[in-house]
This record gives C-alpha cells, structure tokens and sequence, in this order.
C-alpha cells in the first residue's frame, strides 16, 4: 500500500481526495492536515510514501511547507496539488524541492497514477506546467538594462527618431545606435519595435 497524506485548508476539498484515492486498492490516506505547519506535524508521526500539498494556506504555505519537511526527511516524496499554475507558483514550488506538481482538475486515473510515479521516486507534472516549465528553461536569462539603455528605449518607445534622443539626451547619434545595439544584443531582437515589446514583456523596461 501505498501511504499518502493529505494537505489542504478545505475540508470538502481533502474530503474529495480521500474518496478518490482510496478507491484505489493499492492507495491508502493515512492522515490529514488543514496547514503547512499541521504538515509538518504529521509528516513526523505518519511518515507517509508520498505528501498531496495545496499551496496558498493560512500560516505556514505549501513551499514552507515543503522545505522544512524536506529540511527533515530529505527523501520525501511531495507533490503540489493545486488550482494556480503561474510561473512564480511553479518555480517556487519546484525549486523548494516538490517531486511534483499536479492542478486540482486532474481526474481520479491522473491523480492515482501521479502517486504512484511520485512514490516510484518519479517527478509528476501537469501538462500544461511542464510547457511552462520547458519555457523558462528554454528563454534566454533576462540581462539587465543600463539605466542609460533603459533611457534610450523609453523615448524610442515614444517615437523617438536616434535624432530626437540625441537631442533629448545631450549625446551624439552614434551613441544613441550603439546603446540600440547594446540592446538588440542583451534581448536576443533585431529591431525597435522587438526590443521595445520583449524588454515590456520581460519587466526590464522600469
């Protein structure tokens, strides 16, 4: 059999899970917790095969949860089970040490089977968190701006010919190209418009 506690604020929701799971034969809920500091807890008294944590609980959050079990028992096996999937929730989530990261519309097959992979020592994604995952891995590192670079793709965001942000930042048009190419090559583009909506998309144009 295999050992899974629960982790979740809502009753209905753990109440759901439990149904689910143990109508698998070889799936066992051996303990429930409503926090992340309740987790903890119970990690210590029921050692279970593998952990279903929710991640956005009063107290102690799922992430905290994660490392400080993980901080104990490095082998644990946990998994995220929960209904946000930003790329924040999943980066922490993973680089906290979870063995996986499921969404709560996951059926009873899905769910049952990500236990198993889980307890496997297997790591278990969603599908659509693995595409995200595969696109922060894939996206270049994001290089900061020069305060002066930022300046000149401002005013080219507003129009600016290299003449007017010459004009506007007391320097030669030589020197407005040469901070245009500084930015082409640190955001990967080739022209204006890409610089000025890759360095928006990529929160570096403050």
């Amino acid at each position: 059999m295999i050992r899974i506690v629960l982790v979740d604020d809502h009753p209905v929701v753990r109440e759901g899970l439990r149904g689910m799971l143990e109508a698998e034969a070889d799936l066992t809920v051996v303990g429930e917790a409503s926090s992340g500091d309740e987790a903890v807890a119970l990690d210590r008294v029921k050692e279970p095969d593998v952990i279903l944590m929710d991640l956005r609980m009063p107290g102690l959050d799922g992430v905290g949860a994660i490392r400080a079990i993980l901080a104990t028992t490095p082998g644990r096996r946990i998994v995220v089970l929960t209904t946000y999937e930003t790329d924040a929730d999943i980066l922490r989530a993973v680089e906290a040490g979870a063995a996986g990261y499921l969404l709560k519309d996951a059926s009873r097959t899905e769910l049952a089977e990500a236990v198993r992979a889980a307890a496997r020592g297997e790591t278990v994604l969603a599908p659509s968190v693995a595409g995200r995952l595969m696109n922060q891995v894939r996206a270049p590192a994001a290089q900061p701006l020069s305060p002066r670079e930022q300046e000149v793709l401002r005013l080219v965001a507003k129009g600016g010919t290299n003449a007017d942000i010459g004009r506007a930042l007391h320097i030669s048009e030589a020197t407005v190209k040469t901070h245009l190419l500084r930015v082409f090559n640190k955001l990967d583009v080739s022209d204006r418009t890409a610089a000025v909506t890759t360095a928006m998309e990529r929160g570096l144009l403050t």
